[in-house]
């Protein structure tokens, strides 16, 4: 966990106990909100965010390893989802259209440009 500009971990007078069930239910909320708003869709978090439900999947899977535990990918979209991707993707899930695939692209470079100058300067 990062610490905040004057050194101190983010709310360290909590126990861990507690601190893990907070972060639990904040990413069940953010779970719910997803759900609630899928007109929001992935491609627009990852234009904005780089991140997408895909990926919160995936980091559950993660997680998951870490931990000596197994989580197929699938299972974890469809806790993420809320239902089966396929299901949701037919329902929910539009062609992407070609601003924002434009707009996508346009991220992907800006993030290879930041990645390629922190390796520059790593020389």
């Amino acid at each position: 966990m990062d610490r905040n500009d004057n050194g101190a971990r983010p709310m360290q007078h909590l126990d861990d106990s507690t601190r893990t069930e907070l972060e639990a239910a904040a990413f069940r909320r953010l779970l719910s909100h997803l759900d609630e708003h899928k007109d929001v869709q992935n491609i627009d978090l990852m234009i904005l965010a780089d991140f997408c439900r895909n990926c919160l999947s995936k980091w559950l899977v993660a997680a998951a390893e870490e931990r000596g535990e197994t989580l197929d990918y699938e299972v974890a979209r469809e806790y993420v989802y809320g239902m089966p991707y396929s299901e949701w993707k037919s329902l929910y899930q539009p062609k992407a259209t070609p601003e924002q695939l434009a707009a996508f692209e346009a991220r992907q470079a800006e993030k290879a440009e930041k990645q390629d100058g922190q390796s520059d300067g790593q020389s």
